[in-house]
């Protein structure tokens, strides 16, 4: 089915991340960065090329477009979702990409930063990855896959299918969202107009992967009033709001509760933000637990330690403000099992080692499944994400679309 076939997601891949669409947390706009919708211009413009007629783009940034069904039965309608925004850890800003053809295993040193080094003691995927093309960024930027390899991948799939008619599927919806690195990626779709039964998102890692379960996710806004007085004159008087921050952040414990001391199935409490003056600070923290119950216990625990720091303080006061950001998927996913099952049979048939694995974090799917779309997630080749050594392999890319074609096929026999 493939032997005959020109691959196009490298191709379009190293396209795509020269293209700057680094979202901002700090923004209140939507899409928070007008740049990403560069980059949804262009996925619009190439659907249309290959013959995707409804593919636009909507004015919140979100790219929808129907690949046609070829089947005369009545089957789900499955969706395939990627985001275009990378994420604001590290520089999306003049992305260098890099093949590293037939890689033979040596450690690759990124040329415009020679402290940058790739190394397979470090990454130890890179020893599945012998005599295959491996793309790298320069050394002062992320690579971008987290996303963008699976917005290429799926436009391949486009690509393949609108050129492979004979191939039996339903109607298949292609999504392409902003922001979601800044957790707002599904905030403005319109379920109505995507009209899927169920979808996966492209936004996976080692090659034969599968996520059907996340972190549940919380986030506090703690703001601490101090007193404030004039500094000459403040004996007895001032409660500085910025140093009952410090104590409240020595108070977390140093050997769990943090993402650097979890893994597998703990989940933390995270401060990522810290801003004030001596009258007033407020501190921003994540909160992730695969257990959603065990949120509210993380929640309780850091209230907890904010309450015994205030008691030498009496004069001082605070907030805590408690917002949802999203749920663990598999809440969702379990009560719809099939949806699953064909992605485990779609990636058997693509001649891969299923992986089942939970994700640290959470994808558009999390939310979307809660939206009414179960949305499990699919790899997509891309590795040490967020930093300046994210890497990918053109052969991973290229089994992430042949799995997709698998699933909508499986997805039109089974029904």
């Amino acid at each position: 089915m493939f032997s005959n076939y020109k691959f196009t997601a490298a191709e379009r891949f190293l396209k795509y991340v020269r293209i700057d669409t680094q979202s901002n947390p700090q923004s209140t706009t939507f899409p928070s960065t007008e740049k990403q919708k560069d980059l949804s211009k262009v996925l619009v413009e190439e659907l249309l090329e290959i013959g995707v007629s409804d593919a636009h783009l909507d004015e919140s940034g979100y790219v929808y477009a129907t690949i046609p069904s070829t089947t005369e039965k009545k089957v789900p309608v499955v969706c395939f979702c990627a985001h275009v925004d990378t994420a604001p850890d590290c520089s999306g800003t003049d992305v260098k990409p890099i093949v590293h053809t037939n890689y033979q295993g040596d450690d690759i040193v990124l040329p415009d930063d020679t402290t940058q080094v790739l190394r397979k003691s470090e990454y130890p995927y890179l020893a599945t990855q012998i005599g295959n093309d491996i793309i790298t960024a320069s050394g002062k930027t992320l690579l971008g896959s987290d996303d963008k390899a699976g917005v290429a991948e799926i436009m391949d799939l486009a690509n393949f299918l609108m050129k492979n008619k004979n191939i039996k599927h339903g109607e298949i919806k292609l999504l392409f969202t902003p922001d979601e690195e800044v957790g707002r990626g599904v905030n403005h779709v319109d379920m109505k107009k995507l009209g899927a039964d169920f979808g996966y998102t492209l936004d996976g890692g080692e090659a034969g992967s599968l996520e059907d379960e996340t972190f549940s996710a919380d986030g506090v806004v703690v703001t601490i009033h101090g007193v404030i007085a004039h500094p000459g004159y403040a004996k007895d008087k001032l409660v500085n709001a910025m140093k009952i921050a410090g104590e409240i952040l020595q108070a977390l414990p140093k050997d769990r509760l943090s993402p650097e001391t979890t893994d597998g199935k703990r989940g933390f409490i995270h401060p990522v933000r810290i801003e004030g003056i001596a009258e007033k600070c407020t501190i921003e923290f994540i909160i992730r637990d695969f257990d959603t119950p065990g949120l509210k216990k993380k929640e309780d625990y850091l209230q907890t330690q904010i309450e015994e720091r205030l008691r030498t303080h009496p004069k001082a006061t605070y907030e805590f403000k408690v917002t949802e950001q999203y749920r663990n998927m598999k809440e969702v996913l379990d009560k719809n099992p099939h949806v699953v099952d064909y992605a485990k049979e779609a990636i058997k048939r693509a001649g891969l080692t299923l992986k089942m694995e939970s994700i640290r974090g959470g994808t558009d799917g999390s939310r979307l499944s809660f939206m009414g779309l179960p949305c499990p997630n699919l790899f997509a080749g891309e590795q040490a994400i967020h930093s300046k050594l994210e890497f990918i392999s053109v052969q991973d890319m290229n089994k992430a679309v042949e799995t997709m074609v698998h699933l909508a096929m499986v997805c039109e026999e089974k029904n």
